[in-house]
């Protein structure tokens, strides 16, 4: 009887409740830092956990990756909002996150707008490696368009064709990221340089339209080269020389009447 009493029996003074506490109070913020290619540097902020027991704060950033559309990361670049670039933190310097360049993908929106009847749609992807380790994949989309003064509704290419096309976007691809670093990749991407020279390419073969590179992944990268990233922030380590300044006439006369008075 005495236990069946005391069963239910609540422990501690009535009225007491848990203390709650703001998780963000223990977390700081740091800043997002892209590449030196993009005009607008400033990409966003990030949270973490503070340094504290062992766990350090920078541990935790590195590998985070971000999407940022072109529009916010170029001067005017608008109407290229449908181009994704993804950053991955690779070091954490002071409160900012330096990133690089980690893929790129259109919008989905961009994609199916692209999409229409009466056209052929060809995809081709290769296999890219870079000056300084990086091995990336480029997907290329384009579109058959009709000729001039063409009566016919359609424009449809044939199998041999499709093939041949496909084979001129890999050799054009392969031929202007050859020898070339991850930088002057990323420069050539958000130009869409790679595009306009594989229209131009397969103009023999059959005219193409809407030729973009609508998708790049990073398959391998090398391992960590801080001055190297430092780099492509536009950060260098060495010392700053300056400038030569001519001086004035002026200035040489009186420093040689100062002399002729010693």
């Amino acid at each position: 009887l005495l236990m069946a009493i005391n069963k239910n029996k609540k422990s501690g003074k009535k009225g007491q409740k848990k203390r709650i506490v703001d998780p963000f109070t223990k977390k700081d913020w740091y800043d997002l830092k892209a590449p030196s290619s993009f005009d607008i540097r400033e990409v966003g902020k990030t949270v973490v956990t503070r340094s504290a027991a062992g766990k350090n704060a920078a541990d935790n950033l590195k590998g985070r990756t971000v999407w940022a559309s072109l529009g916010d990361l170029k001067e005017g670049g608008q109407d290229q909002a449908f181009r994704k670039f993804k950053l991955r933190v690779e070091y954490v310097h002071g409160n900012d996150c330096l990133t690089q360049f980690y893929g790129m993908a259109l919008s989905t929106d961009k994609l199916r707008s692209l999409v229409r009847k009466w056209q052929t749609l060809i995809e081709a992807s290769a296999d890219i490696k870079t000056t300084d380790g990086y091995t990336l994949r480029l997907f290329c989309i384009g579109f058959t368009k009709r000729r001039m003064n063409q009566t016919k509704k359609t424009a449809y290419a044939q199998h041999s064709q499709v093939r041949a096309i496909r084979a001129k976007m890999v050799s054009i691809i392969k031929r202007e990221t050859a020898q070339t670093d991850l930088k002057g990749i990323v420069d050539k991407l958000i130009p869409e340089t790679l595009g306009k020279e594989i229209e131009k390419g397969c103009e023999g073969i059959y005219p193409l339209q809407n030729v973009f590179i609508r998708k790049v992944k990073t398959l391998r990268s090398p391992k960590l080269d801080v001055s190297r990233l430092m780099e492509s922030h536009g950060s260098s380590g060495g010392a700053d020389t300056g400038v030569a300044v001519e001086r004035p006439e002026e200035d040489e006369d009186m420093s040689g009447d100062e002399d002729d008075d010693e």
